[in-house]
């Protein structure tokens, strides 16, 4: 079976950036009891001074899918969902090998 990652840019309102990561943390100390989930960051570049990126690898995509159900990432999603102006570009990724790189 397939590795499934995730690479994705988040836009969080002018000046919002800082309570958005923290509310990404907060997703990431969770995904570290999720089953399934391999790897969980939240990135940010000095360059996108509103722009969140979120890298993430799954044991499988249905993994991921569960993940959105639990209620607790319901509430997450909800406390940041207004701190977000939008989404942008989003690549699923099917995950190969290197360091880091849990083997199944």
């Amino acid at each position: 079976m397939n590795k499934f990652g995730l690479f994705g840019k988040i836009t969080a309102h002018t000046g919002q950036r800082d309570a958005l990561v923290k509310v990404l943390l907060e997703a990431a100390t969770l995904m570290e009891t999720v089953e399934g989930c391999e790897l969980y960051i939240v990135n940010i570049l000095d360059s996108e001074p509103d722009a969140v990126w979120v890298t993430e690898i799954w044991r499988d995509e249905s993994d991921h899918k569960a993940s959105l159900m639990m209620g607790e990432t319901k509430a997450i999603i909800q406390r940041g969902r207004p701190l977000i102006a939008g989404f942008g570009e989003q690549t699923k990724l099917c995950p190969v090998g290197g360091k880091g790189f849990l083997e199944a």
